[in-house]
């Protein structure tokens, strides 16, 4: 089962509170700021910043390729302004 819609809108970060790419092919749940990745077991979203993955270079490539081609929800929307802005520092989009 997917991550439901509502869940996706609320989600942020837990380290910069900024919108996280959702790879649901992946159960991958990335932060392009800061190179984080977070895990999905069992359709539930683990993140503890002790359990996230640094992600390297070459990966974080193959994933902001992906998002770029389309299909990869960006959460938080509930949080953002209309300007993108979700008002945390250095988060601006």
């Amino acid at each position: 089962m997917p991550l439901d819609q509502l869940l996706i809108d609320v989600l942020a970060c837990p380290v910069d509170k900024g919108p996280l790419l959702w790879f649901a092919d992946e159960n991958l749940l990335y932060n392009p700021r800061l190179r984080k990745g977070y895990a999905v077991r069992d359709d539930i979203p683990v993140l503890l910043v002790e359990e996230s993955t640094d992600v390297p270079d070459a990966e974080h490539e193959r994933l902001m390729t992906k998002a770029a081609a389309g299909g990869v929800p960006q959460t938080g929307s509930a949080g953002r302004h209309a300007d993108g802005d979700t008002g945390a520092p250095g988060t601006d989009t």
